[in-house]
């Protein structure tokens, strides 16, 4: 097998994407936490990087030393955080130490965090400019134990550079109707690791966490979350009123049958490994519902 079907075969059809940014549980909680979640059967666990977060390649290592054979990854490592050079010696140690195990997740990020690096946003631009970087790293240090490259990906001309110049691609926040739409454009060679939140409960309680996650989207000014639902259809009106549609694209909810099915709906739409977000306001939260969930979506197929 090449690295991606290697890849494909160990993360896979369900992972979990934990929001260690926004819970800050401390590193015994958070730890014990993925432990847990190794020992239910969930094979990947990814985190992401943003305002208060973990510095990814040391939680990364601290993590695969805690854990036996949970595959480990970056969802995503912010390119604003260090240079390419050092994305690639990063990961180059991680996947050499821990053959197998680790993904690394790289974005843009958002225009206020380019802003804090006193630049202007420019992604394609500047996302093309970071790989190139890390190849020319690579091509100097050559990994070893050759290591995934997923590229956040939302928008079409995004998602064609996750085909060309990555292994797969990693949409986050994004309706149920983008995995056909991301597969189309990947083609069927790539990898596609979704993120997509599930809750234990009824549309009522969704619509609240869709709510919420909206008004957080607007306070940051992130908008190329909107454009990707706009342009799968979703109106101002869906989102300013946070409709049926937009809750039941963006949430998997119900009892555990329910939520299986639609996560396989996604799995059989052409993600290769959706990585299930619950909603909740901490770690312990978080965890109850992976628990309840684990025996059902653990049996999820291809």
């Amino acid at each position: 097998m090449n690295l991606i079907e290697e890849t494909r075969d160990r993360l896979g059809p369900v992972g979990v994407w934990l929001p260690l940014g926004m819970t800050h549980p401390s590193p015994d909680e958070e730890l014990a936490a993925i432990r847990r979640l190794e020992k239910l059967g969930y094979r990947t666990v990814w985190a992401g990087e943003g305002p208060g977060s973990r510095e990814l390649f040391a939680h990364g290592g601290i993590t695969l030393t805690s854990t036996e054979r949970v595959v480990i990854g970056t969802g995503i490592a912010n390119i604003w955080s260090r240079p390419g050079r050092t994305a690639h010696a990063g990961a180059r140690t991680l996947a050499h130490a821990f053959p197998g195990r680790f993904v690394l997740g790289i974005g843009i990020g958002h225009a206020f965090q380019a802003a804090k690096s006193g630049v202007d946003y420019r992604p394609l631009e500047q996302t093309r400019a970071y790989l190139t970087e890390m190849d020319e790293a690579a091509a100097e240090a050559p990994a070893p134990v050759p290591y995934p490259r997923i590229l956040a990906a939302v928008g079409p001309k995004m998602l064609e550079l996750a085909r060309d110049r990555a292994d797969g691609a990693h949409p986050f926040a994004q309706p149920f109707e983008h995995t056909p739409y991301s597969r189309e454009i990947l083609g069927p060679d790539k990898l596609l690791i979704p993120t997509h939140s599930v809750l234990l409960g009824d549309r009522e309680q969704a619509r609240e966490n869709v709510a919420k996650n909206i008004k957080m989207m607007k306070q940051y000014n992130v908008p190329h979350y909107f454009n990707g639902w706009k342009r799968l259809g979703y109106t101002d009106a869906d989102i300013d009123g946070v409709s049926d549609r937009l809750v039941d694209g963006l949430t998997a909810w119900g009892d555990e049958e329910k939520i299986a099915g639609r996560i396989k709906e996604l799995v059989d739409a052409g993600a290769d490994t959706v990585l299930v977000t619950p909603d909740g306001d901490d770690l312990p939260a978080i965890l109850s519902q992976l628990e309840r969930l684990a025996p059902a979506l653990t049996e999820v197929t291809r």
